[in-house]
């Protein structure tokens, strides 16, 4: 199906199974590694980050040679993401857009919530670029890889963006009904675009997946709100625990971006989602990223949802394997494999994964 994934069907058969929850003989693994002989890529120096960023048809032909020059293991699967940063819609929405080397960032638009003209405008420069970005990589990726959905951050985040994460923190008690009538309003601008490029997606003959590869032969995304380190549980159950709910609903396969220490005293809300699959967890920088939250991912399972967990060496996938059943549970490698032989290796220690 994808010269680039030449055992699609049998990778996407056990990404099902993590979306469903379903007993299998060793957990999902994302793993890659370069082709031998791989060349480098050159590089193009710019005047400034926004034409980097914006220099698609550079981006694309870059994109091109490193599918071609990857070997995706087990379930690991070809996927580009058209990204133009994190708070794209936010900057449908009229939030000034700002580019660094790596990442982008907006500024707030909302002053006053009297005066509220933020809605997404799919006519906005910038919404034409992302489509112009992704049917050129649609284009490119005929029979060879995957393109997936941008970095959207609807919902609680988009919001943030809006008004900036502090002042937000403050509307929920001072203007918490505009706050609510914005949540609902700005989720219908969002769905609108969702299936837009969903549709966009699938009539390409394209699974959906984003930036975090997990393929669905239905639609996918990833929930999250990183907003939500920054309030109780009572006011996250309030203002935002409905929207993700809907969100879970609007989509076939859902996976929640849950962002370090500070969001998981929501983790009983969000587990309490019936339409909610699984859970990414992020531990973030400078915490144990695997290992030290066996018990939470224990947690995880024990409702019903599947797991992504990030080990970091060997030792933490034997320290999993101890612990954790194969149902449910997700592998993206934290460290480095350079060829076949390491890939195998990691493949073997797979083996006979305790039930």
């Amino acid at each position: 199906m994808f010269s680039c994934k030449p055992d699609y069907e049998a990778a996407q058969k056990r990404i099902n199974a993590f979306w469903n929850h379903e007993d299998v003989d060793r957990p999902l693994l994302l793993m890659s590694y370069p082709k031998k002989g791989a060349k480098v890529f050159p590089e193009k120096k710019y005047a400034s980050c926004e034409e980097q960023w914006l220099d698609f048809e550079y981006r694309v032909e870059q994109t091109r040679h490193m599918m071609e020059n990857t070997i995706f293991c087990a379930e690991s699967m070809p996927v580009i993401m058209p990204n133009l940063g994190p708070e794209i819609i936010s900057a449908f929405a009229g939030c000034p857009y700002f580019y660094g080397k790596d990442t982008t960032w907006t500024e707030p638009c909302l002053t006053d919530w009297e005066d509220d003209n933020a809605i997404m405008d799919l006519n906005h420069p910038l919404a034409k670029k992302l489509e112009l970005f992704t049917k050129l990589l649609l284009e490119m990726a005929k029979g060879s890889f995957i393109v997936g959905l941008t970095d959207f951050h609807p919902g609680g985040d988009h919001v943030a963006a809006l008004r900036d994460p502090q002042t937000l923190a403050l509307d929920l008690v001072e203007y918490p009904d505009f706050v609510k009538r914005k949540l609902e309003s700005s989720y219908k601008e969002y769905y609108a675009i969702y299936d837009y490029y969903t549709t966009l997606l699938k009539n390409a003959g394209m699974p959906i997946a984003s930036w975090l590869p997990l393929t669905s032969e239905s639609t996918m995304y990833i929930p999250s709100n990183d907003f939500s380190c920054m309030i109780s549980k009572d006011m996250f159950d309030e203002f935002f625990l409905e929207g993700i709910r809907e969100e879970c609903r609007h989509y076939g396969n859902s996976i929640y971006h849950l962002d370090g220490p500070g969001a998981l005293h929501h983790l009983d809300s969000l587990l309490s989602i019936k339409e909610l699959d699984a859970v990414q967890w992020v531990p973030g920088a400078g915490n144990d990223q695997c290992t030290g939250w066996l018990d939470l991912f224990k947690t995880i399972l024990a409702a019903g949802k599947s797991v992504m967990t990030y080990p970091q060496s060997k030792e933490d996938i034997l320290v999993l394997k101890e612990t954790l059943p194969a149902k449910g549970l997700g592998l993206t490698l934290g460290f480095g494999i350079n060829n076949e032989d390491e890939a195998n290796d990691i493949m073997k220690l797979l083996e006979n994964w305790p039930k």
